[in-house]
């Protein structure tokens, strides 16, 4: 479990295609890995991914071709910036919102920049556009945000300063896909609602 609070920024430095899909290796520090060891959850870009080696100021995760399918890190390449958090151990404080690490769509995006504000839209799957609401929690590449705006097809949020020094997200460019995992407490009260009117 995570609490999309994105705790440093990776650096890819190494994308190997193997006979399971691709190992990534990426460049962190040595405080990120402090304690760590093999077969402990790293989030990557919102994705829960298992170590399976590390260094001193690297570490590595073997990415199968069904979570290539599903997240961004097909897209993801040598250099590539992302999102690291470590899992969520108990006692630690939950500064955002509980996270699974497992994605539920990709979304094309684009930020909208002015004078004293930064917006940044997705363009949502139909089949998860239902379980965003208006001030509703959503985690994008891993980072805890809040909704403000919800249309048929669209929602965005507004991303902070500290926000954008701390992540990822100042990088995209238009039509970037980024990593979308909606409130598991919305999706159990949207799928319970949705069972009650189906029995009704």
């Amino acid at each position: 479990m995570f609490t999309g609070i994105v705790q440093e920024i990776g650096v890819v430095s190494k994308k190997q295609e193997t006979d399971s899909g691709i190992c990534l290796t990426i460049d962190c520090s040595e405080t990120f890995l402090e304690k760590l060891s093999i077969g402990a959850s790293i989030s990557v870009n919102g994705v829960c991914l298992t170590v399976v080696e590390f260094t001193e100021n690297t570490v590595a995760f073997d990415v199968i071709p069904e979570t290539l399918r599903v997240t961004n890190l097909n897209t993801v390449s040598e250099n590539s910036r992302v999102n690291l958090e470590r899992s969520l151990k108990f006692g630690d404080e939950v500064g955002g919102h509980v996270l699974s690490g497992h994605i539920s769509c990709t979304a094309p995006s684009r930020l909208i920049e002015s004078d004293d504000e930064v917006e940044l839209i997705l363009s949502c799957p139909d089949q998860w556009i239902n379980y965003i609401f208006y001030k509703g929690y959503v985690a994008i590449n891993g980072a805890s945000l809040t909704v403000a705006r919800k249309e048929s097809d669209t929602f965005s949020v507004f991303l902070i300063p500290e926000t954008l020094k701390a992540t990822n997200l100042n990088e995209i460019l238009d039509g970037d896909l980024l990593n979308i995992e909606v409130d598991q407490t919305t999706y159990a009260a949207v799928k319970a609602a949705e069972a009650r009117f189906a029995d009704n």
